[in-house]
């Protein structure tokens, strides 16, 4: 049985951005649920990755608006940690570990940066979202040590343990074999039915998508061009998507 949201609504209008008169978002309008699995498809260059980007604060559109929660983000972000009302986790497409460290270290980075949990606590919290994503009694190796499958799930533990409302992955299963990519797409589906949390997830694997989403988002051009369920995508007419469909073998 899923979880009751534990997640945040998402909302996106008009958002737009450009890089030296190159417009990459012209314009995105987007609605996530609480506790929703959302994937953004298309093919590269369309601003996928960018779109996230914006969502975590990273940047600041041109134009449009995005709120969290309810919130809008900007005041979020302007919220002093101990006062934000949710959290927002990301999931880097290279995991972003850091060789110096151990993996309980760049799993408690964010925690320690924060300061509100005694020593005992972290460790505590460090060995619990390891084991949730099947990588217990892995905490004293560097990242060196690990397996690209391995430190993709460390990356993803890291954003656990701030227990977030709202997770946005980047690629998460770029780079690993088939097999690795079923292990990545039932650990973030378990996480979705566990613990309820939001979930926006930018891929090129439009096969995964099918598997793992709600709903799914094709971007093109700057916008989106499609947003439906796994089911009505594939009786789509758009052009865009029946390509996307036929690329990945799954069209009629």
């Amino acid at each position: 049985m899923a979880a009751p949201p534990h997640g945040v609504a998402v909302a996106l209008r008009g958002v737009r951005k450009a890089y030296d008169r190159q417009v990459v978002l012209a314009g995105v309008d987007l609605q996530v649920a609480p506790g929703e699995l959302v994937a953004i498809v298309g093919q590269s260059g369309q601003g996928k990755s960018v779109l996230l980007r914006q969502v975590i604060g990273l940047e600041t559109p041109d134009a449009g608006e995005i709120a969290v929660g309810g919130l809008p983000l900007p005041r979020w972000l302007a919220l002093p940690p101990e006062e934000k009302p949710f959290r927002i986790a990301m999931v880097f497409q290279n995991a972003e570990l850091l060789a110096s460290l151990t993996v309980a270290e760049n799993v408690a980075l964010r925690l320690e940066e924060h300061g509100r949990l005694s020593r005992a606590a972290l460790r505590d919290v460090v060995g619990r979202v390891l084991a949730s994503v099947d990588l217990a009694g892995v905490e004293d190796k560097r990242p060196g040590e690990l397996s690209g499958g391995m430190r993709k799930r460390v990356g993803i533990a890291r954003a656990l343990a701030s227990e977030p409302e709202l997770i946005l992955y980047d690629e998460p299963t770029a780079d690993l074999d088939p097999l690795l990519t079923e292990q990545i797409a039932a650990l973030i589906a378990r996480i979705r039915r566990e613990r309820g949390t939001t979930q926006l997830i930018v891929t090129h694997n439009l096969a995964l998508a099918r598997v793992i989403a709600d709903r799914i988002a094709v971007l093109d051009a700057g916008r989106i061009v499609e947003y439906s369920t796994p089911e009505a995508l594939r009786a789509s007419p758009t052009p865009l998507v029946r390509e996307l469909l036929r690329a990945a073998a799954l069209g009629i």
